[in-house]
This record gives C-alpha cells, sequence and structure tokens, in this order.
C-alpha cells in the first residue's frame, strides 16, 4: 500500500511542477514577439534615442497606497493608478507602434485582479506583442541604503512569480529601473545579476559623480557587484542623465507639466514643428555626449504619470514622425519607441558588450542632490518602522519553513502567507522603510504589516499544532509587545509552555526573556530536566513607556540551549509558591566580567571606560550618548531625507554623566541599566556563553518645541589607530571598505563633514587598529545611518527628528509621533572584538536577524508529565548537520508540495582561512518531514529556469579576463556553493509518513 501511494503521489507532483513551468494564459498568437523581437532597431552611424514611456508610481509616499490606486482624496496630491492602466491601454491599441513599461507589480496585480475577462485579454495581447513590457518587476521598487538582502529577495521574487504565472516568458523583465531609491547598492547590483537581468537603469547617483561622469563620458558601465562572485555578479548599468521626468517642455501631462503641444498642421499660425525639432535635437545632442555609446534611453513620463495617457502619445508620435532620420550638428538621430531592456539590448549590439569605461566596484553612497543636501538622513528616519520591517521579515521566514515543514496544505493557508508576503514586499519601497513618508502613510503601512503578521498567525498555530501533535488544540501565540516588557500570556497565567522556533540552519542557543508579576518560577526543558532562570527587575525607563499597558516590573530569564535547526523545543513554566530571588543589586562596584568579556564604569561619569574580551584583548572605550542640532537653514534644512547639521556648532552631550546606574548580577546575565537623563537610557549586559556586549538604548520622546531638530547618536569612542578607515555592509551582505572624506572614482569636494561621511549601516560597521591586529565591530537591530568621524570611533544615529521639511516632497516635517506624543524607540547593539572574528561576527549577525521565535501557549494538561507525554517537546527539521558557511535562506511552500528552496555560503572569498571555501552538500535527506525527490536549478528571482537562462554578457575595457564561477549543475542532488554564492531550486517532495 505505501508503495501504491508513493507511485500516485509522484504523478500527481508531476502534474503539479508542469503547471508550475506554465500556469500562464495562452496568447493569441503562436508566434510571441516580446522581449527583444520586439525592440525597434538600432541604426549604425546615428544617435539613437530610445523614447521610453512610463509613470513612476509609488507604493506610498505623501498619500496612502489606496489613495494613490484610486485617486483620492482628488484635492490631495496627484495620482489616481487604476486610471493610469486603463488609459495607456487605450492608447496603445489605437497605435503597435507605441509601447509603454510596467514597473510596480503591486499596483498591476491590483489593477489586474478587479478587470474583466476582455480587458485582462487585450493587456496580455499588449504583453505578447511586446507593446507592454514588465521592467523592473519587483513588488515594490526597493530602497537599497536600509534594505537587507533577504528581503530585497523576497520582494523581487513575489513580483516575479505574479508576472511568470500571468505570463510567462513575456513577463520576465530583463532590465532593471531603479530609477528613484537614494543612492544604490553594490549588493543590489549583485541580486539583478544573479536574477539574470541584461542591465539596470539609475537615477540618482551624487551630483559631483554625476558631473564627473558626464565629463567623461562615462554614464554607461559595467558594475560589478560581488568582489567574491567576481563576473558572475557583473551587470550594465547607465544612469540617466537627468532623472527620470521627460525633458523639460516635453512632458506632455496634464496639470503637472510645462506642456508645449506640438502643432503639426503647417496652415495653423500655431505651427511649431521646426521650433520644437531644433529644442528636441539641441536636447539630445547635449544629451548623448555624456554617454560611451550611441545609444541614448530618454524617460518620457514623471510621477503618476499618463493618466491621460493620449496627450502623451499624440504628441511623441507627431515627434517622432516629423525629427526621424535628420541630421543635426553633423550627427543623423534614429529617434523611436523603446523600453529599457531594448536600450540595453542596442547598447550591446553597438559594442559586442565591451564597454568603454572603467569596470565599478565600489557603491553609489552617501547620495547628494547638491552642495548641502546630502540624503543620510533617510538611513535613520522613523527608527520604529525600521525595526518592525525586521521583526515582519523574521516572522516571514519562520512562517514560510513551518508551513513547508508541516504540509499543512490549503488555499487560506496560501493567502495567509500571501498577505505577509505582500505586506513586506510593500516596506522595501524607497519611501516606505526609507521613513521618507507622511505620518498617515507609515501609520498605514504599520497597519498593513500588523494585520498581515496576525492573518499569519493562523498559518503557524495550525503548523505547530502538527508538529508538536497536539491534540488538545492549544493555541500558540506570541507577544508583539516584549520591546516594552508586555505580555499577556506570561502575566496572566500560573503555567504556560514557552515553544522556542530556531529558523537558522544550525542549532543556536537563546535567552527567553518575558514579563512576569513577580513569584519564582519553574522551567522545566524537554526532558523534564529544570533550567536555571534568573529574575531581573525591568529598567525603570520601560516601565513608563508610552502605550504600556501592564503591572510587571520584573522579567522571567533562561537560557533555551541547542535549539534544533529549522526546529524547536518546548520548555514548560510553573509559578511556584514563595518569593523569588531577584538578581543580586551590586550598584556602587565598578567592575562587571564572565569569562569571556567584562567591562569597567569610570567611577565619576558612570561611563564605561574598558571592555575586556577573551585572549586577553583590553579595549579602552567610552560610550557616550549625544545629539547634533538640525539645520533649519530655508534653503538646506535637516528632513526626513537630509542630515544637515546646524552649522559652527558640535556635536554635543546627551549629558556628561550617567545621572543613575544600577548594576545586578546572576548566573546566566550581569546588567547596568543606566539613566542618562530623560532623552536617553540604556542597559549593557553581558550574557554568559556569549561573546558579545550588548548595549539595550532607548531614546525619546525626543523634545518638540526646540526651534531645531534633534539627532540623537550614541558614539562608542576607543583607543584605536584606524586611519580615517572603516568599513560597513552592503544590505547585510559584504562588506565595504570606507575612507573618510574619499571617494573611490572621483575627488569629493565638501563641507558637510559629518554627513558626507554618514553610510548606510544595514547590519554592522566595524573599525581595524592594523598595530594592535584587532578589529571591533557593532551589530544593530534595524537599518541606521553611521560612521567613523575621527580615529577610533563609531557612531550610529539612533532615532531623529526636524522642524522643518527638506523640501524634497514630502511636505512635512519628520517628527514620529505615537500615543500622543514623540515616539520613544528602543533598540540594542551587539558589540564583539579580537582578531580573526569575521565568521564570529557573521553568527552573531544572523542570530540577530532571524532571532529564535518564542511562541506561548496555555497547556490543556494539569501538569509537566501529561503534557510531556501528549505532546512533542523537540523537532529538528533538518536530518543532516549543514556546515556553519551554508545557510537556508528560503524554504517557502510555492505549489502543493513544491517549495522553493535557496542555499547560501555565508561567508565572503578570503574572509576567513576555514570558511571561505567551496562547500558541497546532499540534498536527498536534508530535510525530515519530507523527501526530495527532484530539484531544477532556477535564477535567484526563481522565474527562469537557470539552464535555460539567457544572459547578454557585457565587460569593461579595463577587465582583466577571470575565470568566472560556474553556477554548477545539480548532479545526483549534491550541491556546491562557493563563497558568497545563493543557489536556488524548486523541489518536489513527498512527505515522510513515518514521521508524520
Amino acid at each position: 500500500m505505501p508503495q501504491i501511494l508513493s507511485r500516485l503521489f509522484r504523478i500527481i507532483l508531476f502534474f503539479n511542477i508542469i503547471c508550475f513551468i506554465r500556469a500562464v494564459p495562452l496568447p493569441f498568437s503562436n508566434d510571441l514577439i516580446c522581449g527583444y523581437q520586439a525592440c525597434n532597431p538600432i541604426k549604425e552611424g546615428y544617435i539613437n534615442i530610445h523614447l521610453v514611456p512610463h509613470s513612476h508610481n509609488d507604493v506610498g509616499w505623501v498619500k496612502t497606497i489606496d489613495q494613490y490606486y484610486y485617486g483620492v482624496p482628488i484635492e490631495k496630491f496627484t495620482g489616481a493608478v487604476q486610471y493610469i492602466y486603463q488609459s495607456v491601454l487605450d492608447s496603445l491599441k489605437r497605435n503597435k507602434k507605441r509601447k509603454f513599461i510596467v514597473v510596480e507589480t503591486s499596483y498591476f496585480w491590483k489593477w489586474w485582479q478587479l478587470q474583466n475577462e476582455e480587458t485582462q485579454e487585450d493587456f496580455s495581447q499588449l504583453v505578447y506583442n511586446g507593446q507592454i513590457e514588465f521592467t523592473g518587476g519587483g513588488w515594490s521598487m526597493n530602497d537599497e541604503a536600509v534594505t537587507h538582502y533577504q528581503s530585497i529577495i523576497d520582494q523581487m521574487t513575489w513580483g516575479l512569480r505574479r508576472l511568470n504565472d500571468t505570463f510567462g516568458d513575456c513577463g520576465h523583465p530583463k532590465a532593471g529601473w531603479q530609477i528613484d531609491p537614494f543612492g544604490h547598492s553594490s549588493e543590489m547590483a549583485s541580486i539583478f545579476a544573479q536574477m539574470g537581468y541584461d542591465g539596470v537603469i539609475l537615477g540618482r547617483i551624487d551630483f559631483q559623480d554625476k558631473r564627473h561622469r558626464k565629463s567623461t563620458r562615462a554614464m554607461d558601465m559595467v558594475w560589478r557587484g560581488s568582489e567574491s562572485l567576481g563576473p558572475k555578479s557583473d551587470i550594465f548599468t547607465s544612469v540617466l542623465f537627468n532623472l527620470y521626468d521627460a525633458p523639460d517642455t516635453f512632458c506632455y501631462e496634464l496639470g503637472s507639466c510645462r506642456i508645449i503641444s506640438l502643432v503639426d498642421d503647417p496652415e495653423s499660425p500655431e505651427y511649431n514643428m521646426d521650433k520644437r525639432e531644433w529644442d528636441f535635437f539641441n536636447l539630445m545632442d547635449y544629451f548623448s555626449r555624456s554617454y560611451t555609446t550611441s545609444n541614448v534611453l530618454i524617460p518620457m513620463g514623471r510621477d503618476f504619470g499618463y493618466e491621460n495617457a493620449e496627450t502623451w502619445f499624440m504628441n511623441m508620435d507627431k515627434l517622432i514622425n516629423f525629427v526621424n532620420g535628420k541630421e543635426f550638428n553633423k550627427r543623423k538621430y534614429n529617434v523611436m519607441y523603446s523600453t529599457p531592456a531594448c536600450f540595453i539590448y542596442g547598447v550591446h549590439n553597438e559594442t559586442k558588450g565591451t564597454i568603454n569605461t572603467t569596470l565599478k566596484t565600489d557603491d553609489f553612497f552617501p547620495y547628494a542632490s547638491e552642495v548641502n543636501k546630502f540624503w543620510t538622513g533617510f538611513y535613520t528616519s522613523r527608527p520604529q518602522l525600521k525595526r518592525f520591517e525586521r521583526i515582519g521579515n523574521n516572522f516571514l521566514q519562520v512562517s514560510k519553513q513551518l508551513y513547508a515543514l508541516s504540509g499543512i496544505y490549503s488555499e487560506q493557508r496560501d493567502s495567509d502567507l500571501t498577505s505577509l508576503r505582500e505586506a513586506m514586499g510593500v516596506l522595501q519601497h524607497h519611501d516606505a522603510i526609507t521613513g521618507t513618508e507622511k505620518q498617515v502613510v507609515t501609520n498605514d503601512y504599520e497597519k498593513r504589516l500588523h494585520k498581515a503578521i496576525v492573518n499569519c498567525e493562523n498559518l503557524t498555530n495550525e503548523a505547530l499544532s502538527v508538529l508538536v501533535k497536539n491534540e488538545m488544540h492549544s493555541t500558540f501565540g506570541h507577544c508583539l509587545l516584549v520591546n516594552i516588557s508586555q505580555c499577556d500570556y506570561s502575566e496572566e497565567n500560573d503555567q504556560f509552555v514557552i515553544t522556542v522556533y530556531n529558523p537558522l540552519s544550525r542549532f543556536v542557543n537563546k535567552y527567553v526573556r518575558l514579563p512576569v508579576l513577580g513569584g519564582s518560577y519553574l522551567v522545566l526543558d524537554p526532558a523534564g530536566d529544570e533550567v536555571l532562570t534568573q529574575i531581573m527587575p525591568i529598567h525603570a525607563k520601560i516601565l513608563k513607556m508610552p502605550g504600556r499597558e501592564s503591572n510587571a516590573t520584573v522579567e522571567l530569564l533562561f537560557q533555551a540551549k541547542d535549539i534544533p535547526p529549522l526546529g524547536f523545543k518546548s520548555f514548560y513554566v510553573q509559578l511556584l509558591k514563595g518569593n523569588a530571588t531577584i538578581a543580586e543589586d551590586d550598584t556602587g562596584k565598578f567592575k562587571a566580567n564572565y569569562e569571556h568579556i567584562g567591562f569597567d564604569i569610570n567611577a565619576t561619569t558612570g561611563i564605561l571606560g574598558k571592555i575586556y574580551f577573551e585572549n586577553h584583548i583590553t579595549i579602552d572605550l567610552n560610550q557616550t550618548f549625544q545629539y547634533y542640532i538640525g539645520s533649519n537653514d530655508k534653503v538646506s534644512p535637516s528632513g526626513a531625507y537630509v542630515f544637515r547639521p546646524q552649522k559652527n556648532t558640535s556635536v554635543t552631550n546627551v549629558a556628561n554623566k550617567v545621572s543613575l546606574n544600577k548594576l545586578f548580577k546572576g548566573p546566566l546575565v550581569t546588567e547596568l541599566q543606566q539613566t542618562v537623563n530623560n532623552m536617553a537610557s540604556q542597559t549593557v549586559r553581558i550574557y554568559h556563553e556569549e561573546k558579545f556586549l550588548e548595549f539595550d538604548w532607548i531614546i525619546g520622546p525626543l523634545p518638540n518645541y526646540m526651534l531645531n531638530g534633534r539627532e540623537v547618536i550614541t558614539k562608542y569612542s576607543t583607543n584605536f589607530n584606524t586611519n580615517g578607515i572603516f568599513y560597513t555592509d552592503s544590505n547585510g551582505r559584504e562588506m565595504l571598505k570606507r575612507v573618510r572624506d574619499f571617494r573611490p572614482t572621483w575627488n569629493l569636494s565638501t563641507h558637510e563633514l559629518e554627513s558626507s561621511n554618514y553610510y548606510p549601516v544595514t547590519e554592522r560597521i566595524n573599525i581595524k587598529d592594523p598595530n594592535q591586529d584587532i578589529q571591533l565591530s557593532i551589530l544593530t537591530d534595524r537599518a541606521q545611518g553611521g560612521s567613523s568621524l575621527e580615529d577610533g570611533d563609531i557612531e550610529l544615529m539612533l532615532h531623529r527628528n526636524t522642524k522643518l521639511d527638506d523640501y524634497l516632497g514630502v511636505d512635512e516635517e519628520l517628527m514620529d509621533w505615537a500615543y500622543n506624543t514623540g515616539v520613544v524607540v528602543r533598540g540594542s547593539h551587539y558589540m564583539i572584538a579580537g582578531r580573526n572574528i569575521l565568521s564570529l561576527e557573521k553568527d552573531i549577525a544572523e542570530r540577530k536577524l532571524l532571532d529564535a521565535w518564542t511562541f506561548i501557549s496555555k497547556p490543556d494538561e494539569d501538569n509537566f508529565l501529561d503534557y510531556q507525554r501528549l505532546n512533542r517537546m523537540e523537532f529538528n527539521g533538518l536530518g543532516v548537520v549543514l556546515p556553519q558557511n551554508i545557510h537556508i535562506l528560503t524554504l517557502e511552500p510555492w505549489d502543493n508540495f513544491t517549495f522553493l528552496l535557496r542555499l547560501e555560503h555565508v561567508i565572503a572569498k578570503g574572509e576567513d582561512v576555514s570558511f571561505s571555501q567551496p562547500i558541497t552538500i546532499n540534498l536527498s535527506e536534508l530535510f525530515t518531514t519530507f523527501q526530495i525527490i527532484s530539484a531544477r536549478e532556477t535564477t535567484l528571482g526563481a522565474n527562469k529556469w537557470l539552464d535555460e537562462s539567457e544572459k547578454l554578457s557585457f565587460r569593461s575595457i579595463n577587465d582583466q579576463p577571470q575565470p568566472e564561477l560556474s553556477f554548477n549543475s545539480l548532479n545526483e542532488m549534491d550541491v556546491t556553493l562557493n563563497p558568497m554564492e545563493i543557489r536556488t531550486f524548486m523541489i518536489r517532495t513527498e512527505p515522510r509518513i513515518l514521521f508524520m
């Protein structure tokens, strides 16, 4: 019987995978002419002008997503996406030569689902004949500074899946279109390359960099996104001449452009074609002299353009017909409707893939639009939203994994998971996670994410019930308010069960911390052994946090040891009679240490004076909270985007000394609770068996009665000799070298000495002292702006408000508000130091990003023994032990028993002697609840089979040929991963019946 079931299962899976490959509507003709077949040919000896009609549709900014989609309220700014799609559709049907690109899949998908079959067929035909081309393809046009690579890949993948499922090959974007993010990361370039994109178009690079590139005809380039991956991460890159708006006077959006309509009737007294021809050629001659080839991309659009698409297309039709083939300044012009992909294809045809510019290997941060406007404030703006996004990603990965491992497939559960996928995709938008939106839009983003998390709680509850074999149907909830030490489960129940799920691919330990009302607690592990506990007082600042509704004054702390990979352990918690012993109060002492780590406190100031790490490393440390006074300059003030300190003022200490220190010691943790003043407090912790110091800081509310804003930093000052060098991560992946007051490819000139040296810190920042051979690293729990403005220092901006708008479109000062007061932000930094600590740093960073998730439930059983007998208290999702440098980046249900699997090598080339090596693993026995019966590799975006993916090859003229890393074909389930490599597979599975 099991063999019959197995064969039947394989037949079902075969049909499922076939459906995945071609789950698309049939085109009206067997001859698809989308992609490069639909491109107008370039002409040799001509300047080829590629007019690209587009509408830049922000997924929220000064209006919410739904307000932008429906165009309400009418009097409040512009934007009505539903009208744009219908208007473009009608215009393209009138003339087959016209083209248009669709970028933000979230808006497209909303529109598509609301259309009738006839409209969908009309739109599909325009896709299949190449008039409509999907470009970018992500759920949103993600930011590149403060987003994490896992969330970028996820949002791109989800957008690409919708397009692939709907249009097949014609829904595969070939070009990235990152025309509005505020600077560009090397990791994003690498992601596009690994997804099989042929090129990417950029909008915003530093004005000095752009000036240099224009003068040297280097606006086109080959960009290498990863030193570890080498040529596999290369991608052709072109920078728009003047952002993404149509050239002045050639913009045709009614009500928002300085329109000069083309009058082509020679009998009319308003006839202007000769004048407009000269204007156009004059601009094109000027633009084209900044580019390497004869191909020039001209964006024809603007924010929420094409509500009346015919106005645009009618004028462009006239322009193309009138000027095409003519000569200006001894150069002939070929003007055509085009797309970013067709432009890239034209460049490749002309150059045969060799670009006459220097290979770019750094990134495009920080971005300045003019002399006094460095867009480095948004690295920190709205820090509570940035943290909530990280929590959302943590829970999304947990939800995907539990859904896959439990085998509980249904349309409703898919819908629950999709709501979180889409909410997280929206948050990656370049005016969402950045904090550069209006307060009402921030509120909308937070509501969307919260609602999606609540939806997914049903999924994780049911999945855990299956894996735990919970026959009593207890509810597995969680406490999202532990950041303010509030949890109804732990505060209201005398007994409860903590189930700790580990989303990482290796065993981890986690310190569980929950607010309780007092008393003594017994904690039992799955074997029934008593777990060491500790009761710690809650910091006085937390007790007064706005919005906190809890009577708890202490927290229960215990260590959950050896949580299995993609698995869990449950701990039974019972309130005992009698009072608890609270951790020893060592206030008045000035030293604390465990085996690996310790610190001294300055007796006069109460500030840390020295820190100690293993191998006898001692570092002089002065950690302070300071603030910049934001500029209130009427032209270039500090705002949501821009960080600009007030001139002729220095950074100011929040206070010169700590007003109150309390030191508590216990068997699990020693913590120093500090109160600086009403604006800043923190707890410094040393965990037993851990090799990092935790700085748990609380900032706010910031004063809102001042004439200027406050931009609060913490500064870690050491005795390191760093020579102006520090390092920051690129979207949480590879580290990039930064040099103070320096840019690798152009000469920096600036008077903004602070903001011009600020960089995005998505995950970590470090400094190194070559004389001592010591590195010190700070790991963040959200994206922040950071720098090393003086040798030996690391500073990170924690919170900010501004009293003025920075005149970049938000039209609102940055004043985070909640519970009728300024937002109070709580966060944490981990500090590690030592020699050869890169692999340790990566390990801790992964644990901080994908923290073991704590579920809490009220048991129906009366005692531990009954609970132990009726429930599985320990589960391991992996059947093999993976090497420390291999991580399962994605395990995601895709179709019935078809999963998306991504494996990544997390160590860079040359980063570690032991771990920077290729690793081979076998997939067949990788998971415990299901067996992989077949696997086929895809591109990183999971929308194309790797062996069928074709990519245009570009190289820089100065690039030395080197062996390219192979993608490594799958051979009998063996997968080899090179340093920093991510490999993506669609796997077909069948459940292991014995397990379930």
